[in-house]
């Protein structure tokens, strides 16, 4: 007797982005741009060009996981590694903010 074979097809996530408001209004990025893409490329496996769309998205990825751990258990220190990571992400979503619209305006 034959089994019935199991198919998963992948999601695009593409077809269910949202689009930037700024950009659409301003004709500008915004701070948050290409973090949606940054994620679809760290699911396919693409941690390079995830980090070179959305330089944030591994400081993102830490704060998020910490968030998740110490929801779940004691950590000693944990409002000044909250801050720390917080601080972090801020700081690399601004410079690299900074970065792209210096690139974009020269």
């Amino acid at each position: 007797m034959m089994h019935p074979t199991l198919t998963i097809s992948a999601i695009n996530l593409e077809d269910y982005m949202l689009p930037c408001l700024n950009k659409q209004l301003l004709g500008i990025d915004c701070p948050g741009c290409g973090l949606q893409r940054s994620v679809d490329l760290l699911l396919h496996g693409e941690f390079v060009a995830a980090f070179q769309m959305y330089p944030a998205i591994y400081p993102i990825l830490m704060l998020l996981a910490f968030l998740v751990t110490s929801s779940f258990t004691t950590i000693k220190y944990s409002q000044k590694i909250k801050m720390a990571l917080v601080v972090m992400t801020a700081g690399t979503i601004i410079i690299s903010y900074i970065l792209k619209m210096n690139n974009l305006f020269n």
